[in-house]
């Protein structure tokens, strides 16, 4: 989480990094990058 939208995306792309270095570290498959946008309106 984050203090506002800004920083909680720098959070999820750093969250990001750290899961594919742990997988290349122990030899795993890294899925491929893909895209998806998905809106929630509440």
């Amino acid at each position: 989480m984050g203090a506002n939208s800004e920083e909680a995306i720098k959070n999820i792309r750093e969250a990001i990094k750290e899961y594919i270095a742990a997988l290349e570290e122990n030899g795993l498959p890294v899925p491929e990058e893909r895209f998806e946008v998905l809106t929630v309106a509440v």
